[in-house]
């Protein structure tokens, strides 16, 4: 069944919460400030800094059935170890949590009539749709920015054969229903998908893919021309004209502590190297800043507002090797280094493969990487000048129009 909403949150829904602002409003915990509000009719809510007008976060109105949704992102932290997440396996093993997440579209879609269903990677929509096809009951795009299980080398014969397996009834869904996807978009070009195998007497992946999907080229989520003036938005956000900017992030899990803990303990030594250097590290939502060490001169935050444009004004990131921010710093044109997590394919694999198309990014293997190599690798990276393919900027253009012509 789907997890039901917090107690909390169905007194203050019914209107029988004997102390709403305990609750709603700002509070603080260990991983910073959070502000929470129930605002049924908003579109947009924006938190305003009092002291000096900035906007320091921001969020769109949600559907209230997301509520019900089972958590993914407590499954993926505890089926990490250091830095290390087997993604395959992980996913393998949240078989529940997908079946219960799907049913919650299930029920929505049955009770709302909406014009247009959007899956962006909603894998458990898409197999679900696949085995009970009569539940479809709009038109349906699907989007992706990789196609294929990869089987991590040291998983053997039966990983392959996992992975083969997967592939071959997400092909065999294709086939028997050729047009449940009114639209199949992979969110790249061709060049951008690997060369592999699905499998043992599967076909290759690129040629598949050509054949059963559309291609937008990438889609940013900005138009990096509309940052302007990086000079200009350096000064905007905060950041003198000779320091060196040095921004860490792992994105919104918990899986990148230990990465962040390595950058921070070579702070000192790049410190050393780069007498400029500036370094931020985002700790994001479920990483505890009191949890990280401290040093003179590092910066850690819990929340960076738009945190794309600092990556825009930045000097240096250092990342995990999530698509979405190594294509962002890609497209911005900005010097990264990238930690892809052990036994994730995707990011060994498929993000490895379109980061070195594009020539973006320095690879550094985390087992290899000690603080004094992680230093040598900032001071040498640094403000350096990039030569990386494009970025088309004309994918989100591309995409809406193909969708929209479902409507």
């Amino acid at each position: 069944m789907p997890h039901r909403p917090s107690r909390e949150v169905e007194a203050l829904v019914a209107g029988r919460h004997g102390d709403p602002f305990a609750f709603l409003g700002m509070h603080k915990a260990s991983a910073g400030v959070y502000v929470r509000a129930m605002l049924p009719d908003a579109e947009r809510m924006a938190v305003i800094d009092t002291a000096t007008g900035e906007i320091v976060a921001q969020g769109e109105r949600i559907h209230p059935a997301s509520q019900w949704l089972a958590n993914e992102s407590a499954h993926v932290a505890s089926e990490a170890a250091g830095h290390d997440l087997h993604c395959f396996q992980a996913w393998r093993r949240m078989d529940e949590i997908l079946l219960a997440n799907f049913m919650v579209f299930h029920d929505l879609v049955r009770e709302e009539q909406y014009d247009l269903w959007i899956g962006d990677e909603a894998w458990e929509l898409d197999y679900y749709l696949h085995e009970n096809p009569e539940q479809k009951r709009a038109p349906y795009a699907w989007l992706t920015d990789f196609v294929g299980w990869l089987p991590m080398p040291d998983g053997g014969e039966r990983e392959a054969f996992l992975t083969a397996d997967y592939n071959a009834e997400m092909i065999e869904h294709i086939a028997r229903y050729p047009r449940l996807r009114d639209r199949a978009i992979f969110v790249g070009a061709p060049e951008d998908i690997v060369a592999d195998r699905f499998g043992p007497n599967l076909p290759p992946i690129r040629e598949w893919t050509e054949a059963h999907y559309d291609f937008s080229g990438y889609i940013t989520g900005f138009d990096p021309r509309a940052l302007g003036d990086r000079e200009a938005l350096r000064a905007k956000l905060g950041y003198a004209p000779n320091e060196k900017v040095c921004i860490v992030t792992v994105g919104g899990s918990g899986v990148g502590a230990h990465l962040l803990r390595r950058v921070i303990a070579a702070y000192p030594a790049a410190k050393a190297l780069v007498p400029a250097l500036r370094m931020i590290v985002v700790a994001g939502p479920r990483i505890d800043p009191a949890t990280l060490a401290a040093h003179d001169g590092l910066e850690v935050r819990a929340y960076v507002h738009e945190l794309y444009r600092h990556l825009a004004a930045c000097d240096l990131a250092v990342v995990q090797g999530g698509l979405t921010t190594c294509m962002e710093l890609t497209a911005n044109r900005r010097p990264f280094l990238y930690f892809p997590l052990r036994h994730h394919f995707e990011q060994n694999f498929h993000v490895r493969h379109r980061l070195e198309r594009y020539g973006a990014g320095r690879l550094m293997d985390f087992d290899r990487s000690q603080p004094e190599h992680i230093a040598a690798a900032i001071a040498q990276e640094i403000g350096r000048e990039v030569d990386y393919r494009p970025v088309d900027a004309g994918g989100a253009a591309r995409a809406a129009a193909s969708i929209g012509e479902l409507l």
